[in-house]
């Protein structure tokens, strides 16, 4: 019996895509919820400002280097297998953990300190333009016909448990140590826990089977792999397609998420542990509504769940941004977050198997490669610098809303430009057969 004919196995499929993502997402939001302290331990300056400025520009490494990765790493998975990929890519994801977490600081070793993290920084930011095209094919490829939307939220599952999991342990941390000891080795051990997710994600990956789909469809390829420049020649419509799709996605996370505690925090005036509260419920909520809208995007299509929710969030983030500003409180940013995140969550359910839909399987890593890192470094990485000068410039606090507006409309018209591919129909039990 195949592998990917169980239960069993498909289980294991889906824990193996999984498990890299969230690790990738532990790892990035642990290094930016500690980049205060990572800042005195590698980048020592008389300025606190600056030392600072330097460490988050060392986190922002890793976007330039994901199209790269996305791109190396794409073509490998189409030509070598899935598998080989997500092998590849989560040890290199280990090596960036493992020289965050025992890199000695600036004062033992000088310059050699900030240096290791900016490789590791490199090498992580590689390795995670890799993995969401990698684990997004091979879920989809190793799907039921009937549950491939289903299949494919499980990727974006795993980015809000990593996120969910990374607040919790810098919480916890910063919690049950002194700032003394935090600075003396406290910060290490997010990083040493994420460090031991790496070897039970590569025996995870060892032991899973590449799908048939992309096995047959390596079978019936005639010719040498198509190379980058013939992926992005003959699939251009399907790569700008895609890259609005994934636009709305990733401002939405960047905004809604990752930079909503600072924006309530300092524009707002909120009490911060209040405001990651509210941050950490509704990541909860949204990890809820994710496969929910997988699942119905198999039954609906894709477009008309992308659809329906992209306009709701639309219609909703702009006033919903007013109403908290007129009057800030927890109560109604819990209000705000809950109705975005319920939002956000329903349209990345259906996102990931939707993007992998766009191409065809023997390009398909590479393709969405392309398309995804290059939206996520473009709109997503320089979010929270676009955020930042919009309220500056337009000197309102709802300013961040105008760009998740723009990122909306280009979402929409890439949902309204996308191929749709046919639903299959839910296999009736054996049991309801008509037996002649």
């Amino acid at each position: 019996m195949q592998t990917s004919h169980t239960g069993v196995s498909r289980t294991r499929q889906v824990v193996a895509a999984v498990i890299g993502n969230a690790l990738e997402w532990y790892d990035f939001i642990v290094y930016g919820f500690l980049a205060s302290i990572i800042a005195r331990q590698f980048f020592p300056s008389d300025d606190e400002y600056a030392s600072l400025l330097m460490a988050l520009a060392t986190f922002g490494v890793g976007f330039f280097m994901r199209p790269v990765g996305g791109i190396l790493l794409g073509i490998y998975a189409d030509r070598k297998g899935r598998k080989a990929a997500m092998q590849l890519i989560i040890r290199l994801m280990t090596v960036s953990i493992a020289l965050i977490a025992f890199a000695p600081n600036y004062a033992a070793i000088g310059m050699g300190a900030p240096l290791l993290i900016v490789v590791a920084r490199m090498l992580q930011g590689f390795a995670t333009g890799g993995e969401y095209a990698s684990a997004t094919a091979f879920l989809v490829e190793s799907a039921p016909a009937h549950r491939k939307g289903l299949y494919g939220s499980w990727q974006l599952v795993g980015q809000c448990l990593a996120v969910f999991g990374g607040a919790a342990m810098v919480a916890a941390v910063t919690h049950f140590f002194s700032p003394a000891t935090l600075d003396l080795w406290g910060w290490r051990l997010p990083f040493v826990f994420g460090l031991l997710i790496g070897p039970v994600g590569l025996w995870i990956r060892r032991h899973m089977e590449d799908p048939e789909a992309f096995i047959e469809a390596r079978k019936q390829a005639t010719g040498p792999a198509p190379s980058l420049m013939q992926v992005v020649r003959e699939h251009r419509r399907s790569i700008l397609v895609s890259m609005g799709l994934a636009c709305g996605a990733t401002v939405s996370f960047y905004v809604v998420l990752v930079n909503m505690p600072t924006f309530a925090h300092k524009n707002l005036g909120l009490p911060l542990d209040q405001v990651l509260m509210v941050q950490m419920f509704a990541v909860a909520l949204m990890t809820v509504v994710i496969p929910l809208s997988g699942l119905a995007s198999d039954r609906f299509g894709r477009r008309p769940v992308l659809m329906a929710f992209t306009l709701a969030f639309f219609v909703m983030v702009y006033p919903l941004y007013v109403w908290v500003a007129a009057a800030p409180s927890i109560e109604r940013l819990l209000v705000m977050q809950v109705l975005l995140c319920t939002a956000i969550g329903g349209f990345f359910g259906p996102a990931p198997t939707a993007l992998a839909e766009q191409f065809p399987i023997e390009v398909r890593s590479t393709g969405v490669s392309v398309a995804y890192n290059v939206a996520v470094m473009v709109f997503g990485g320089f979010a929270p610098l676009i955020v930042t000068w919009l309220s500056k410039v337009l000197g309102t606090p709802v300013a961040p809303a105008f760009y998740v507006l723009f990122a909306c409309v280009l979402t929409l018209l890439g949902t309204y430009c996308m191929h749709e591919a046919p639903r299959a129909k839910q296999p009736q039990p054996f049991s309801k057969e008509v037996k002649p």
